[in-house]
C-alpha cells in the first residue's frame, strides 16, 4: 500500500483541496487532461483513510474500463480488500445490481436479462410487424430512438399513451401508433423477464418514486457519492444522483462543460452548469493545468472553446513544452486525403521511431472511414477501428450467449426465437410464428407455451410438438446445472451439448474458422471472468458472467492484439483516449460542422465542444485536413473549408500551404431555416487576413446566414436573375468583388459557375446562392 502523505503529494495544489475536502457537495471542473481520474480515485482513497467504510461510498463512471482502473489504482493505496467492497461501476452496471436485489417490488425475477441494442430493435421490429405497420414508417431503429428518449425522460409507456402532445407529435410524423408499440414492447419485456438499458435506469427511478423506505434505505446506505463525467448524464440519471444525495448531500461530481457531446443520447449540459442551483453551498474546484497535452495544442483548444457562450469559464494551461504548431492539410479530393494523411503518418513514424498505436484518425461519421482504410491498406499500415462491429454482436457470439441467457432465463423471448432451431432441429418459422401468436393471446411466455404443449398443441402436429420437448429438455438440463457448475464449466459444456462447436469446426471455410476462433475466445473470456472472480471472493455463476457482458462498452472489448494499430474512429468514440500524434480529418462546412447541426445557436456550440474534444485528444501533434470536392450521395460536391479552422488563433496554426484564398472564400452563402450567425465582436487579425465569420449570435428566424468583411456595402445592390447568367459575363459579388464567369455547367436548379475574382481568384458558385450580379 502506498503511504497517506506519498499519494497526497503527488497531487497539485487544486486537486489535493478537491481530495481533502470530503464532507458537502463539490463541483470539480476538470479540463482535457488535468488529472479528473486522479482527483476521484485519491479522493476515494482519502475517504478510506479517513475511516470511512467502504461500501457506504457510491462511485459512478461512464465505462466499466474506467471503473476497474480506477479500482486498481485504489486498491494500491488502501489494500484491495477495501477497494472490492467499494460500489463502484457503471449508473447501468450499479443499478442493475440495486434491481436484481429489489425485483420483486417491480414485478420482475432477480434473474432478469438485459436486452442490447439489438435484441432491443429485434423486438421492436417483430411487433412492427405483428401489428402489420409499414416498416418504412415506423422504421425499427426510428421508434426504438423515439422510445428511448422518453425513458430517458421518465415517461413511462402509459404515460406516454395519455400525453396529448407526445401523440400530437407522433401523428405529425405520420406515426400516431408508436404508443401502442410501447405499450406492446413493455408487456413484451415483461413477460420474458427483460429489460433494455434504458430500463435499468427508468425502473430505478420507478423503484425510488412508488416505494420510499426503499429509496430511504439506499439513502442511509451512501454516505458518498461521487459521479465521473458530470456533463453526460441525461435526466434519469441526474435525478437516481439527486435523491440518494438528498439526505447527506455529500456528492461530489467531476465533469467538464466543455466536452459535453452526447446531447444525441440524451445528455443534458444544464445538469452540471446547474450543480450551484442544486446545491447553493456547493465546493467549487477547476482543475486547469493540462498535463497531456503541449502548451500550443492547449492555447488553440481554448482559442476554440472560448467562442461558446453556455460554459463555466475557465482557462486551461500546460507547462509542457510549446510544441509544433497545428498543421493544416489541403486536398483536392477526398481520395487524395486519404492518401495525404497516410503517407504523413508513413513518413512520420518511420522519422520519430512511433509505434503504430501512438496515430489516430478521427472523424465526424463513421463513413469517413471507408477511404482512409483503403489508403492504409495500399502502405500495409495496420489500423484498427473502433465503433464497428464488436464482438459480441458477431452471430456466432450472439447465437451462443442466447444459450447461456435462456439457461439463466427461460423466458427470454428473444434469446429462444435465436437458438430454438439453432443448430438446426427441424423448427421452422411457421411454428415459431405459432408459438408466437399463442403467447401473445395468453398474455404469456414462448417458454410457457412450449412447455404446456403436451396438454395444449395450439395446432402443433405431434413430430413438432417431439422435437419443441427435445428443446425444453435440453434447456432444463442447463438449468439444473446452474448452481453447481462455475460460469466457465457450464458455458463450455452448454457449447459442446448443444453441437455449436462441433458445427462450426466442421466448417473449413475461412469464415467457419474465424467463427470457431471467436468461440474460443469467448470461452477464454469466461475462463477469465471466472478466475478473477474466484481470487476476489466474488460470485463465479453464469448469470453473473452474462450481467458482466452485457454491460460491457467498445473501450472494455479491446483486446491486446488490437494495440499496435492506428486508430480510426469517430470524435465521438475517441472521448476519453489519447494520442501522440492525431489527425483531424475532413473539416469542412455540413461534415463538421454537420449540416444538421447548425440550425440553432446550443447546436452549433455542442459541434464546437466536440471541435475542442478532438483538440484535446492530442499529446503531440495535431493536423488538421479537409477536401476542396467529396462524393455525397453519389454527386460529386464542392465543400468550403470549416468555419472551425478559421476559428483557431492564427498563432497557432502553421499553413504548410498558403490558405489565404481558401479561407478567404468561406464559400457560397448559405441558408439556415432557424437562425442566423454573425460576429459580434471584433475579428482577430487571422479571421480580418481570412475573411472567417465564426462567432455565433443568434438573430431572426427564417434569415440568411452572412459572411463579413464584405467588398461591397452598396445598399442597393440587387442580384440578377441566376438564370441570366452565362459564360464570359463580368459579375459583382458582395464579398469577392468583379469576376469573370469562366464556365457554366449543371442545370437547374443547381447550376454552378466558375468565376474568376481579381481578389480572391477562382471560386466554383451555386448560382441559386451566390447572388451575382451582372455588370457586363
Amino acid at each position: 500500500m502506498i503511504d497517506k502523505i506519498e499519494y497526497l503529494n503527488e497531487l497539485n495544489s487544486v486537486q489535493k483541496e478537491a481530495v481533502e475536502n470530503i464532507y458537502g457537495p463539490s463541483l470539480v471542473i476538470a479540463g482535457a487532461g488535468s488529472g479528473k481520474t486522479r482527483v476521484l480515485t485519491y479522493r476515494i482513497a482519502h475517504l478510506l483513510q479517513q475511516g470511512v467504510r467502504p461500501y457506504s461510498i457510491l462511485a459512478l463512471t461512464f465505462t466499466n474500463k474506467a471503473a476497474r482502473e480506477m479500482k486498481d489504482r485504489i486498491a494500491a493505496i488502501v489494500g484491495s480488500k477495501q477497494a472490492h467492497n467499494l460500489w463502484m461501476g457503471t449508473f447501468h452496471s450499479t443499478f442493475a445490481k440495486i434491481l436484481r436485489y429489489e425485483a420483486e417490488h417491480l414485478g420482475f425475477d432477480s434473474n432478469f436479462t438485459i436486452y442490447d441494442a439489438q435484441d432491443s430493435r429485434n423486438l421492436f421490429r417483430s411487433i412492427i410487424k405483428e401489428m402489420q405497420l409499414d416498416d418504412k414508417v415506423y422504421k425499427p431503429n426510428e421508434v426504438q430512438n423515439r422510445i428511448s428518449s422518453a425513458k430517458n425522460n421518465l415517461v413511462t409507456a402509459n404515460a406516454y399513451a395519455q400525453n396529448a402532445q407526445i401523440q400530437k407529435i407522433d401523428a405529425s410524423v405520420r406515426r400516431p401508433r408508436i404508443f401502442e408499440i410501447y405499450k406492446k414492447y413493455s408487456q413484451r419485456c415483461r413477460q420474458a423477464n427483460a429489460m433494455d438499458f434504458d430500463d435499468l435506469l427508468l425502473q430505478t427511478n420507478l423503484l425510488f418514486k412508488t416505494k420510499p423506505e426503499i429509496l430511504a434505505k439506499y439513502q442511509d446506505k451512501f454516505k458518498y457519492i461521487l459521479v465521473d463525467e458530470y456533463q453526460d448524464t441525461n435526466y434519469s440519471q441526474y435525478l437516481i444522483v439527486k435523491k440518494l444525495a438528498e439526505n447527506h448531500k455529500n456528492v461530489c461530481v467531476v465533469g467538464d462543460d466543455a466536452q459535453s457531446i452526447y446531447s444525441f443520447r440524451g445528455a443534458k449540459i444544464e445538469n452540471i452548469l446547474n450543480f450551484r442551483n442544486d446545491y447553493p453551498n456547493y465546493k467549487l474546484y477547476k482543475l486547469e493545468q493540462n498535463y497531456r497535452s503541449t502548451q500550443n495544442i492547449v492555447n488553440a483548444a481554448n482559442s476554440i472553446i472560448h467562442k461558446n457562450k453556455g460554459q463555466i469559464k475557465k482557462i486551461s494551461f500546460s507547462d509542457k513544452e510549446f510544441g509544433d504548431k497545428i498543421k493544416i492539410i489541403k486536398a483536392l479530393t477526398d481520395h487524395e486525403e486519404g492518401y495525404i494523411i497516410s503517407n504523413d503518418i508513413f513518413e512520420t513514424r518511420m522519422r520519430e521511431h512511433i509505434n503504430y498505436k501512438g496515430f489516430a484518425i478521427l472523424y465526424r461519421t463513421n463513413a469517413q472511414s471507408r477511404i482512409f482504410e483503403e489508403s492504409l491498406r495500399k502502405l500495409n499500415l495496420p489500423y484498427k477501428i473502433y465503433g464497428g462491429l464488436s464482438f459480441y454482436q458477431r452471430k456466432e457470439i450472439k447465437d451462443l450467449l442466447a444459450y447461456y441467457r435462456m439457461t439463466t432465463n427461460p423466458y427470454d423471448e428473444e434469446a429462444i426465437k435465436r437458438v430454438i432451431n439453432y443448430p438446426k432441429r427441424g423448427i421452422g418459422a411457421t411454428t415459431i410464428n405459432k408459438l408466437q401468436e399463442a403467447a401473445t393471446q395468453n398474455d404469456s411466455s414462448m417458454w410457457e407455451v412450449i412447455t404446456e404443449l403436451t396438454h395444449r398443441p395450439y395446432g402443433l402436429n405431434t413430430g413438432t410438438i417431439s422435437k419443441l420437448m427435445k428443446f425444453t429438455n435440453l434447456i432444463s438440463g442447463f438449468q439444473s446445472q446452474l448452481d453447481k457448475l462455475t460460469a466457465f464449466d457450464l458455458a463450455k459444456h452448454i457449447a459442446e451439448s448443444t453441437g455449436i462447436i462441433r458445427e462450426l469446426y466442421n466448417d473449413r471455410s475461412p469464415e467457419g474458422v474465424s467463427r470457431h476462433e471467436n468461440i474460443q475466445e469467448l470461452l477464454n473470456g469466461i475462463q477469465e471472468f471466472t478466475q478473477n472472480a474466484l481470487e476476489e471472493g466474488q460470485e463465479l455463476q453464469l448469470n453473473n458472467y452474462l450481467e458482466d457482458v452485457a454491460l460491457l462498452t467498445d473501450q472494455d472489448n479491446e483486446k491486446d492484439e488490437d494495440r499496435d494499430k492506428i486508430s480510426l474512429m469517430t470524435i465521438h468514440a475517441a472521448k476519453g483516449l489519447e494520442f501522440p500524434y492525431l489527425y483531424i480529418v475532413g473539416l469542412e462546412e455540413e461534415l463538421f460542422p454537420s449540416q444538421m447541426a447548425t440550425g440553432t445557436l446550443p447546436e452549433l456550440e455542442e459541434e464546437r465542444r466536440l471541435f475542442y474534444v478532438a483538440l484535446t485528444r492530442a499529446e503531440q501533434k495535431i493536423t488538421l485536413s479537409f477536401a476542396k470536392s467529396r462524393y455525397k450521395w453519389g454527386n460529386m460536391s464542392y465543400p468550403r473549408p470549416s468555419r472551425f479552422i478559421g476559428e483557431i488563433d492564427e498563432s497557432y496554426v502553421d499553413f504548410t500551404y498558403d490558405q489565404a484564398p481558401e479561407f478567404a472564400n468561406n464559400g457560397n452563402e448559405y441558408t439556415s431555416s432557424e437562425t442566423e450567425y454573425e460576429t459580434p465582436d471584433e475579428p482577430s487579425r487571422f479571421q480580418k487576413k481570412r475573411s472567417f465569420s465564426t462567432k455565433p449570435k443568434l438573430k431572426q428566424a427564417g434569415a440568411r446566414i452572412k459572411r463579413n468583411n464584405p467588398l461591397s456595402d452598396d445598399p442597393n445592390f440587387e442580384p440578377s436573375n441566376p438564370a441570366l447568367i452565362q459564360s464570359g459575363m463580368v459579375v459583382e459579388h458582395q464579398r469577392f468583388g468583379k469576376g469573370k464567369v469562366l464556365q457554366i455547367e449543371g442545370s437547374a436548379p443547381n447550376i454552378k459557375a466558375t468565376v474568376f475574382f481579381q481578389t480572391v481568384g477562382q471560386k466554383q458558385l451555386l448560382l441559386k446562392f451566390a447572388k451575382l450580379k451582372i455588370i457586363g
